[in-house]
């Protein structure tokens, strides 16, 4: 059921056309990522789904009765609350809910023949079962102590930084649950560790969302579907980030062959031209216009054509990591490195080595010390113990705040402040140009001022100035923020032909595993860990342990204590079942019975080439997968109620 329809929707800013003849629909259950370069309109597209911005023509038609709300980049909040009570003030309906689902169980369980008080639980009961908001206590501490605002929950929202507020605003969202949720780069000023949390919310709580982000393994665990906005169309392409790649792949290749048939079209028609004398004629003038028009798009499709070619080439190309020849040259030797700020230990006893072409990824929890490391090596701060000893060999640093960017400057007086049109780079000598289309800038850039340049061309003139300098390491803070995919992309392809070292802190898990070739991993309380697997691999194997403690813990509290005497208050015994639960009792059998038959005609079919043939091997196997899987959750919860059911018999 589609939620959002936009029909040939066009939206102008005077001369700027961001979308023209636009059709776009969100279904209930999808989860649709928007991608493409910085200012082709994605949160453009975005707003108008809300409703916030009206297009300069088409329509938009949604449903009415559901409730669709946006993460904003800069959230507003009542200025006398504190972060717990912000929270909380967003939930109001919710708790309403909750309270008149108790006041209407206990008025069934005295008149339980009273159609209209049983139709009105039915509805609470269905509000609250798609909130999921049966325990919004507990999921409010966890989603406080997820996102790292459990510290801050008594503190004043407004006292937080822009990050910490945006957690505050998306921890409301989440818990909220509207019908349709739209996030602009939801993973910004989130660690790993909070975008996992987010992950496995978003995918347990079956959210319908549309959703901005550069972080392409967010992307490609969340979306069921990806859609690129490209020359002011939308191109769609089922599943995640991965198979974006492949069918966008496939696209290119259908188009290259279109062009290959347009070009053999276009020489016999060119032929029929030059040498017919009827092409004079003029019945023959529509032939004519045909000949020029297939001219036209011959001139245009291999541009079309060469620009996906380098996008998909920069994407999938591996990274081949450099063998050592001879000797590697020392660049830092780190001995027994300590740093503390305000009795806080970020480094406790740290020794490396970083060698002339390390590839280091910094990761770990927010506020751990990662950037305090980068300023350590950079000689910024001084160590309150141990040493750091560095080679002779020079520095390009990259930072949040651009610091290396004047705004007053042009873009052509920045790259050229001696004058001229020409720079020198590890390729040699090339106009600014030139240089500067690899970095997506068009020529008309080339005299604006830093100044009028958005957050994210910003970061595209500092990146592009840091490649010219000739420098033998790199530091990097935080390099793909405000960075859309088609720079992250450049931005690889640069720091993959780098010669140096590489020194980056990132929490974009595809950028690290595709960059660094080893790990210094921040484990919080000062403690540094080194490793050379890839950084998935790593959260991956730590997750595993995580779930091995959680699983130990419980075992031995469960396991009888000797000699140790516990005395709790007896709680007091429910009499009778929920009437959730007792709900869930009667209709459960028969449901089960239904998903057992329809599993039971899947399998013959998958048994049966004649029937998989016409319904398709793929589609089943999906389907089975997804009955199945609700034929267990539904089993367990049978199960469960009917426990409670014969305990209380007894």
């Amino acid at each position: 059921m589609a939620l959002i329809d936009l029909f040939d929707i066009k939206k102008q800013y005077d001369v700027k056309l961001l979308l023209d003849g636009v059709d776009f629909h969100l279904n209930e259950g999808e989860r649709v990522a928007i991608v493409g370069k910085n200012g082709c309109g994605k949160s453009t597209l975005m707003k108008i789904a809300l409703g916030e911005e009206e297009p300069t023509d088409g329509k938009r038609v949604i449903d009415r009765s559901i409730q669709i709300e946006m993460l904003s980049q800069q959230p507003t909040f009542d200025a006398t609350l504190n972060v717990r009570e912000a929270i909380e003030n967003e939930l109001t309906e919710l708790k309403a809910a909750k309270e008149r689902y108790d006041t209407l169980t206990a008025q069934v369980a005295e008149d339980f023949e009273n159609r209209q008080l049983l139709a009105q639980l039915e509805e609470v009961t269905a509000y609250l079962d798609h909130h999921n908001a049966w325990s919004l206590d507990d999921k409010i501490e966890r989603v406080l102590q997820e996102f790292k605002l459990k510290e801050y929950e008594e503190r004043l929202v407004i006292s937080l930084s822009g990050g910490e507020q945006r957690r505050v605003a998306l921890a409301s969202l989440i818990l909220k649950k509207p019908e349709v949720l739209l996030l602009d780069e939801p993973t910004n000023h989130l660690d790993v560790y909070m975008v996992e949390f987010l992950e496995e919310i978003l995918l347990k709580e079956k959210f319908t969302l549309l959703f901005i982000s550069h972080d392409r393994h967010f992307i490609d665990t969340i979306a069921t579907r990806v859609v690129e906005v490209e020359n002011h169309k939308l191109v769609s392409y089922k599943g995640g980030y991965r198979d974006y790649l492949e069918q966008k792949e496939a696209r290119m290749q259908a188009l290259a062959k279109q062009h290959e048939n347009l070009l053999k079209l276009l020489k016999h028609e060119e032929e029929w031209l030059g040498k017919s004398v009827r092409a004079r004629e003029k019945r023959n003038q529509g032939r004519k216009a045909r000949v020029f028009k297939l001219r036209e798009e011959a001139k245009k499709n291999p541009t079309l054509i060469r620009k996906m070619q380098l996008e998909l080439e920069r994407e999938k190309k591996h990274f081949n990591r450099e063998k050592s020849v001879g000797k590697k040259k020392m660049l830092f030797e780190i001995e027994h490195l300590h740093y503390a700020i305000a009795g806080k230990e970020l480094i406790r006893d740290f020794s490396t080595r970083i060698l002339q072409r390390d590839k280091i990824a910094i990761v770990g929890v927010n506020g751990a010390g990662k950037s305090t490391l980068l300023r350590l090596l950079l000689g910024r701060l001084k160590p309150e113990g141990g040493t750091i000893k560095k080679g002779d060999f020079s520095i390009g640093y990259f930072d949040q705040h651009r610091e290396m960017l004047n705004d007053e400057e042009t873009l052509i007086g920045t790259f050229c402040p001696n004058g001229g049109d020409h720079i020198q780079v590890r390729s040699g000598n090339m106009h600014v140009y030139a240089y500067l289309k690899q970095f997506l800038f068009p020529e008309e850039f080339l005299t604006k001022k830093i100044g009028q340049l958005s957050g994210g061309e910003k970061n595209r003139v500092a990146l592009a100035l840091l490649f010219t300098k000739n420098v033998d390491c790199l530091i990097l803070d935080e390099p793909t923020n405000d960075l859309d995919i088609q720079t992250i992309n450049i931005l690889e392809e640069q720091l993959l032909n780098f010669p140096g070292a590489i020194l980056f802190v990132s929490h974009d898990r595809y950028f690290v595993d595709k960059i660094a070739s080893k790990l210094f991993i921040f484990k919080g309380n000062g403690l540094i860990e080194e490793s050379y697997q890839s950084y998935s691999e790593y959260l991956e194997i730590e997750k595993e342990i995580k779930e091995i403690g959680a699983l130990a813990e419980e075992v031995e509290n469960s396991a009888p204590k000797e000699n140790k005497v516990t005395v709790t208050p007896e709680k007091k015994k429910p009499t009778k079942l929920s009437y959730k639960d007792q709900r869930d009792l009667n209709m459960l059998p028969d449901e089960i019975e239904a998903l057992e038959a329809k599993i039971d005609e899947l399998n013959a079919c998958l048994a049966d080439p004649e029937c998989y043939g016409q319904k398709g091997l793929t589609a089943l196997s999906e389907e089975l997968a997804e009955l199945e899987k609700e034929y267990e959750q539904k089993s367990e919860r049978y199960l469960e109620v009917l426990e409670m059911y014969e305990a209380l018999q007894r």
